[in-house]
């Protein structure tokens, strides 16, 4: 959600904190602001709501140009609202009653009410909303010559989760970092220290980063951080890590949108999901992080899938895949509810955890439950050192490289493609041949050159948007593997269109929805020529008797499916365990030309936050 930076060296902090926050406005928000530890010994705050451009606006008018280049530690935030309205009161940093300490915070203090009324009670004045707030003015009441020392009492004080940067004016050289179910990570560079919420704000200055875990409190400098534990106060060490990735890879390079990039980087991100995993002689996947032998991967006689919104939509065609490759039954599970409907898990049983970020908190919050079960557990996730990959301790990373827009494309097939390797690995180990097995190797190996098809397709689908852009409602069907792909779809139009979308078993149109259709409501029918086609097929037919448009995904050659539909977007031939992905791309590129032709904000679409680390 929101997102932090922190700078000390010898650059202008001003310089470094605004262009930090530029490379985190994917993640949603709707205020901004920083403070700068000025020469004259003062804090400069300064928040805006709105864009960051109009806080480096503000910025340039509110702080002399002398003291926003000779400041060189500060502390900046992007802000999602939870506790308050998006005011500048409201925004961070949040800052002591007398001025010498500044806090930026991702995350929500649970028991702030109970803590603002005790200080309350002690004569503090609050002068925002926020729960934030609370930790200013109880780390200035603990403040006594140790900022270090006052964070972690003031920290001992709250219930929560929390990624903080905490400046004060009595130590000007530092900011004091913690965190607790909010991703931090440190950059390390010469001379030079950055904090933030997300590597690619730090990319640009260092490769290498060191990654808080829960329960670390540090001391950041100019020389690097010092770590130690919240419980404990004894001093820790946590590795220095190398981010892979480009710093281009954050940029648009050309493309009007970041989601449009991201579509069209699809065969690249596949390529390195799929690169060094198939083993085509023994028709087999080779997935390393799993940890698990083949002997304990035949043991496995269940698998639930946890994962929130595109992450679960993944999920359910895992489903599919496990259930026709490996014969294990699969439950795909919404992970917000995992936790609290206690669920039945025994040692034999894999649980699957999806996420994009890796630090989805509710995805976290069923990872700890099925460890405190005693099943096995494993991340599917695409950033490198995040909280659940490192929690499950196996896994699979998908090598999708950052993802910025808000609405997920490359993680979503990558998250597909790497689930159809870890059916294929386990079909291994039960029923499926070593022919059936090379087989399905081929093809998957094949699956960026079906999506550069589909890509290829970009001018025919913008035409078919253009015909769709004003709608107001719009149903998705699709049946078996396509049903969940179906969601998917409905999922990216509402999310950057704001057109109202559903998606349904294409049964279900009967039992209810069938009565919202007329010319005005656009159906977008799954018709790939694999199994199930012909039924939806006849629930088309109700459609068109409803006198509701109707547009195919068609296979590319179905003259049958293409007579039966309104318009056609075409897609490859392919087999029923790789239609997700190609269908998910013609979609994805749907979606994204009608958001366009509605000129919405496409890649930070309004009250949608990239990465979800409260629950």
């Amino acid at each position: 959600m929101c997102g932090i930076v922190g700078f000390v060296g010898d650059r202008p902090a001003a310089d470094v904190l605004l262009n930090g926050l530029r490379r985190l406005e994917y993640r949603g928000y709707d205020s901004a602001g920083l403070a700068l530890m000025g020469t004259d010994g003062a804090l400069h705050v300064v928040k805006q709501t709105g864009k960051v451009s109009a806080l480096a606006e503000k910025v340039r008018k509110a702080i002399p140009r002398k003291e926003v280049r000779a400041a060189h530690v500060g502390i900046a935030h992007t802000r999602w609202a939870t506790h308050g309205l998006p005011t500048e009161a409201n925004a961070h940093p949040q800052v002591s009653a007398d001025g010498k300490i500044a806090v930026v915070h991702n995350g929500i203090i649970e028991n702030y009410a109970a803590v603002r009324a005790q200080l309350e009670g002690r004569g503090v004045v609050f002068a925002s909303q926020t729960d934030t707030e609370v930790l200013a003015h109880l780390i200035a009441a603990y403040e006594h010559g140790d900022l270090l020392a006052a964070v972690m009492e003031a920290l001992r004080r709250v219930d929560g989760t929390y990624g903080i940067a905490v400046v004060s004016t009595e130590h000007p050289g530092q900011v004091v970092v913690a965190r607790k179910g909010s991703p931090l990570v440190v950059g390390v560079g010469d001379g030079e220290t950055i904090v933030a919420s997300d590597v690619s704000a730090i990319v640009s200055m260092t490769r290498n980063v060191i990654y808080l875990q829960d329960g670390d409190v540090g001391v950041v400098t100019a020389d690097g951080v010092r770590l130690y534990g919240l419980d404990t106060s004894a001093s820790v060490e946590r590795p220095v890590a190398s981010v892979e990735w480009e710093v281009g890879a954050a940029e648009k390079e050309g493309y009007e949108h970041f989601m449009l990039k991201e579509i069209f980087e699809q065969p690249s991100s596949l390529r390195n999901a799929l690169r060094g995993r198939l083993e085509m002689n023994r028709g087999t996947a080779i997935l390393s992080g799993l940890n698990l032998t083949p002997r304990e991967l035949a043991g496995i006689r269940r698998c639930v899938i946890v994962g929130c919104g595109t992450s679960l939509h993944a999920g359910m065609v895992g489903k599919y895949l496990f259930e026709g490759l490996a014969d294990v039954p699969t439950s795909p599970e919404q992970a917000a509810e995992f936790r609290y409907c206690n669920p039945i898990l025994a040692p034999d049983d894999l649980v699957i955890a999806i996420s994009q970020s890796g630090e989805t908190a509710d995805t976290l919050a069923a990872v700890r439950e099925a460890v405190q079960k005693g099943t096995v557990v494993a991340g599917l996730c695409n950033v490198v050192g995040s909280t659940i990959a490192r929690e499950t301790g196996r896994g699979v990373y998908l090598h999708a490289g950052p993802e910025i827009g808000v609405a997920s494309t490359k993680a979503f097939t990558s998250q597909v493609a790497v689930l159809l390797l870890l059916a294929l690995k386990m079909g291994r180990g039960r029923r499926l041949s070593r022919e059936e097995g090379m087989t399905l190797c081929r093809e998957i190996e094949g699956i960026p050159g079906l999506v550069e098809q589909v890509l290829a397709q970009n001018e025919r689908i913008a035409q078919v948007a253009e015909k769709y852009a004003q709608v107001r409602d719009a149903f998705f069907i699709g049946r078996g593997i396509l049903y969940p792909t179906a969601l998917e779809g409905a999922l990216k139009l509402k999310e950057i269109s704001y057109i109202h979308a559903e998606g349904y078993q294409a049964a279900e149109l009967k039992h209810g929805p069938i009565a919202l259709l007329d010319e005005s409501v656009p159906v977008v029918a799954l018709l790939n020529d694999i199994p199930g086609k012909e039924k939806t097929l006849g629930n088309v037919e109700e459609c068109r008797a409803r006198k509701a448009p109707v547009i195919g995904i068609v296979t590319a050659g179905d003259e049958a499916a293409t007579a039966a539909v309104a318009d056609v977007i075409e897609v490859p031939r392919t087999s029923s365990y790789v239609a997700p992905i190609v269908t998910a791309v013609a979609l994805q590129i749907f979606a994204y030309h009608v958001a366009r032709l509605r000129g919405c904000e496409i890649d930070q679409p309004r009250n949608l936050a990239k990465s979800v680390t409260v629950e």
